[in-house]
C-alpha cells in the first residue's frame, strides 16, 4: 500500500512539475518521456525486478519485440516493480540489458493498471489508454506480437 501511494505521489508530482498533464515523467536515463511517444499509441508495459529470474529471461524477448515494433504505433515500456529511481534504476536496467524505455514513474494511475503481486507481468494498453490484456508470467516476442494482432484486429 505504501509503495502504491509513493508511486501515485511520484506520478502526480511529476505531472504538476512538468506543467503538462500529458508527459510521462522520465526514463531510466533521466530523459523526459514526451506525450508524443505514448499518446494515441498501443503500449506494451512490462513490470520487472532485478531479483525476478523469469524477468531476466524475458528481457531479451522484450528487446526483440521493441525492435520489431519500430516504426509502428506500438511502443514497449518497462516499469521497475520495486520503484527504484535515478542511478539505481539506470544501473538495474543496464544490468538486465534492457534496451527499451523504462519509465521512472509507475503509470498505473494514468492507465488504471491493476496491481499484480506476481512477476513478470505485461499489460497491453490500447491507443485510447485502456488496459486490454494482462499477461502473467514470462512472455516471448512472438506471443506478445500475436496478442497485439488479436487485439488490434
Amino acid at each position: 500500500m505504501t509503495r502504491r501511494l509513493i508511486g501515485a505521489l511520484a506520478v502526480i508530482t511529476t505531472l504538476l512539475l512538468s506543467g503538462c498533464g500529458n508527459d510521462y515523467g522520465v526514463d531510466q536515463y533521466g530523459q523526459k518521456v514526451a506525450s508524443e511517444r505514448v499518446d494515441k499509441q498501443w503500449l506494451v508495459v512490462n513490470y520487472w525486478a532485478e531479483w525476478c529470474g523469469p524477468c531476466r529471461i524475458e528481457i531479451p524477448e522484450l528487446n526483440a519485440l521493441a525492435e520489431q515494433l519500430k516504426g509502428q504505433p506500438v511502443s514497449v515500456f518497462g516499469v521497475n516493480f520495486d520503484n527504484v529511481q535515478g542511478e539505481e534504476l539506470k544501473s538495474a536496467s543496464e544490468k538486465l540489458g534492457i534496451k527499451f524505455t523504462v519509465l521512472a514513474q509507475n503509470p498505473e494511475a494514468i492507465f488504471d493498471i491493476p496491481r499484480s503481486e506476481a512477476l513478470p507481468v505485461t499489460y497491453i494498453i490500447d491507443d485510447k489508454g485502456k488496459v486490454r490484456a494482462q499477461m502473467l508470467g514470462e512472455q516471448t516476442a512472438e506471443g506478445v506480437m500475436a496478442k497485439l494482432k488479436e487485439l488490434r484486429g
